[in-house]
């Protein structure tokens, strides 16, 4: 065989010398055929369960049994105030004030609330830059909220695409845009990650950028958020979505969460108000009026779920005790191996940026050849990742439970499944 995978030793030294290696135990792994754990590399798409979320959860469904309707004050974690238990660690993980951040709702409802309050076209200025690849979801969102304002999304929504023969977009060709549309340009809405290539874009350089010109500038983090270390407050955007079921293990479906800048907290946004939003202290006052909460509460709507919460602050327990600062550290690490690891195997050409600050922890390859046959034999071989078809696969190694011995075992799998 003319390829080589990186020594096996060095990958197993690395493992022994990770601080945060014990938090491997905390989550439980989907079976391989023979019975061990699979290798799991499809944290980009849904994370692993921790041990702690049945737990957490079946405390809930108990305080609910126990108490009935008085569990909103009685239970062990009263359910009335129960999303302000994930405030602060939410804001120490992406960078943000407690008043800036809220958990909540889903992505896309998350979104839609976002465009309501930042996306308010008015003469020329009308026009929303996105990415030409933009996550189909997003793309649906904005769309829709252009033809509530009665304009076509055909002439409003701008696609930013890489230029020809690159699968990944440059830097000042987005900053160029930004200067080229000017003041008809309304909202700057990109991912912070993309979605299928693994791209990070440079959040501070681009809100500065839409600035500049008069826009706001908002971005999804679905695939940034526990992944990379985030400083959304000092970024100046104006505003964030992102879901918790990717890297932050919330479980399937679970709860997204939103940000807004403090500077919008006192502003008269328009908004789609509900009874979650309003002013605490009144609240069960039942007021004709809203009153908003000061902060990013006020974009709630309604009473949140106690189970989905329960199993987020589960995985939200582990981020607090690992850090993202060493997380990423390890992730860097991580990917970089993975990557030196996939150039050992024919066949495959990597369309993430190779530059780690332009990446997190995922890593998209195209496949020379049938990638579902590929991906067939790597899930029989015991490892999980994700085909994009025709032709794309996307691995990503979290930090928190992948080794890097994973990421040796995988390349055999890979060379054994290409020859």
């Amino acid at each position: 065989m003319p390829f080589s995978l990186p020594d096996a030793a060095w990958a197993a030294s690395q493992d022994a010398a990770d601080a945060l290696a014990p938090l491997r135990a905390e989550f439980l792994f989907p079976p391989a055929d023979d019975g061990s754990d699979c290798l799991y590399f499809a944290g980009h798409s849904l994370g692993l369960q921790p041990r702690a979320s049945r737990d957490a959860v079946l405390a809930e469904l108990d305080d609910w049994a126990r108490l009935g309707v008085e569990g909103h004050f009685a239970a062990r974690n009263p359910w009335l105030p129960y999303h302000e238990l994930l405030t602060d660690a939410t804001a120490r993980l992406v960078g943000a004030k407690p008043s800036e951040v809220v958990v909540m709702n889903t992505l896309t409802v998350n979104l839609h609330l976002m465009l309501v309050s930042f996306y308010q076209p008015s003469g020329r200025r009308t026009k929303i830059l996105m990415e030409s690849g933009a996550f189909p979801s997003d793309r649906y969102a904005v769309a829709s909220q252009v033809k509530l304002h009665g304009l076509d999304p055909q002439q409003t929504i701008v696609q930013l695409a890489p230029r020809a023969g690159e699968a990944t977009l440059r830097h000042d060709d987005i900053l160029a845009a930004i200067a080229e549309l000017g003041d008809s340009l309304a909202l700057v809405l990109l991912g912070h990650v993309q979605y299928l290539t693994g791209q990070a874009f440079d959040l501070p350089a681009i809100t500065a950028a839409g600035h500049a010109v008069g826009a706001c500038v908002g971005f999804d983090l679905a695939h940034g958020v526990g992944n990379l270390a985030l400083a959304l407050h000092d970024s100046q955007a104006d505003f964030a979505v992102w879901c918790n079921y990717k890297y932050l293990n919330a479980g399937p479906g679970g709860l997204g969460g939103a940000f807004v800048h403090e500077r919008h907290h006192d502003a008269d946004l328009p908004r789609l108000n509900g009874w979650w939003g309003h002013d605490k202290a009144s609240r069960f006052e039942m007021p004709t009026d809203f009153q908003a909460i000061r902060g990013a509460e006020a974009w709630q709507l309604s009473n949140p779920p106690i189970l989905p919460l329960a199993a987020l602050r589960a995985s939200m327990a582990l981020f607090e005790r690992a850090g993202i600062q060493a997380l990423r550290q390890k992730s860097v690490r991580l990917t970089a191996y993975l990557e030196t690891v996939l150039a050992a195997v024919p066949g495959l050409t990597q369309l993430t940026p190779r530059d780690p600050t332009a990446r997190g922890a995922m890593l998209t390859v195209r496949v020379h050849g049938d990638a579902g046959a590929l991906v067939a034999k790597l899930h029989a071989g015991g490892a999980r990742i994700d085909l994009r078809a025709p032709d794309v696969i996307r691995i990503a190694p979290a930090p928190l439970y992948t080794r890097f011995a994973d990421v040796h075992r995988l390349g055999h799998l890979l060379l054994a499944a290409t020859y």
